[in-house]
């Protein structure tokens, strides 16, 4: 079986999976893969290194002929030409978070892009859909990253949402596998976002040692930081994030540490490892087509297994 819904017509996908835009991790290595194997492969921009990304596009382009996406996290965006700039890489599919949709989804969608906003809650989703975007990424608090102090769960969120809009939804935050894609689209979803899963993936450039914590994590094992603050953020529990979580009066991203050394030299404690609730889940390395493949099987599997069982 196939998919056939408006995600993957929009998108032009076989898969409705897309790779999340973490910073420094969503390049050409992870994306190009997540995209020759059915999904959608995000290149972030978010690390701010616009160079560098505009060599990673060209990557892209070298990589694979399917179809792929460009984030614009509006939180981090040090170009007020940003726009502009993904527009002249010819980029035809763009995701915009960490701000207001009303930012960039006028001059995106003028240039013929589609535009789907990643939205924490019912407010902002309403506000994105009168913005004009095509569709949502609707982001529940469980997932890695950065995220509004104000976190609702994607069983709360999902549902909410669809039942008060009618653009297509890719649900975020806590969707690793066929199961949780099957809850998800049992909610309203016409797709799933992977962050953490895809973090952890053969092809994900960060270092080993980050990808070994993520596997060994329990249940409980994250931390959800900056609380009374903005952004506010899920990570792994480590030493450095189990004292930031006892500091609430503490702005945390002045403590953040230094990305790289964490991502690309495996040093656990040189920054916050931004991680989703699902790292309790995830129990090894797989090459990314295996984890979109697998998915895409138990999804089918289990849809036509409760349709007999209670049809």
């Amino acid at each position: 079986m196939t998919f056939n819904n408006r995600v993957t017509e929009m998108l032009g996908v076989e898969i409705p999976i897309i790779q999340a835009p973490m910073g420094w991790i969503a390049r050409s290595q992870l994306a190009s893969a997540v995209s020759n194997a059915g999904g959608m492969g995000i290149i972030e921009t978010s690390s701010g290194e616009l160079d560098q990304i505009k060599i990673e596009i060209k990557k892209m382009k070298d990589l694979t002929d399917k179809p792929w996406g460009v984030n614009i996290a509006q939180a981090f965006v040090r170009d007020p030409n940003i726009a502009q700039f993904v527009i002249d890489q010819g980029v035809r599919f763009v995701t915009t978070s960490a701000g207001s949709p009303t930012r960039y989804t006028e001059p995106l969608k003028a240039a013929g892009l589609t535009v789907f906003h990643v939205v924490p809650t019912l407010k902002t989703a309403l506000k994105a859909i009168e913005a004009g975007v095509d569709g949502l990424i609707v982001e529940g608090g469980e997932g890695g990253g950065f995220k509004s102090p104000n976190e609702v769960a994607s069983m709360v969120l999902l549902p909410l949402i669809r039942s008060r809009t009618d653009v297509p939804i890719i649900a975020a935050g806590g969707f690793i596998d066929g199961s949780s894609m099957a809850a998800a689209f049992a909610l309203g979803a016409e797709g799933i976002q992977m962050g953490t899963r895809m973090v952890s993936a053969l092809e994900s450039p960060v270092h080993d040692n980050w990808k070994n914590a993520i596997i060994s994590a329990e249940d409980t094992g994250t931390v959800f930081l900056n609380k009374f603050h903005s952004p506010a953020l899920r990570a792994l529990r480590t030493e450095r994030t189990s004292r930031l979580e006892r500091l609430p009066d503490t702005n945390v991203m002045t403590e953040f540490g230094t990305a790289k050394d964490l991502y690309f030299d495996g040093d656990m404690e040189a920054a916050i490892p931004l991680s989703g609730q699902v790292a309790g889940r995830i129990d090894s390395i797989k090459p990314v087509i295996d984890i979109i493949r697998e998915t895409h099987s138990e999804f089918m599997e289990i849809i036509a297994n409760l349709y007999k069982q209670y049809h």
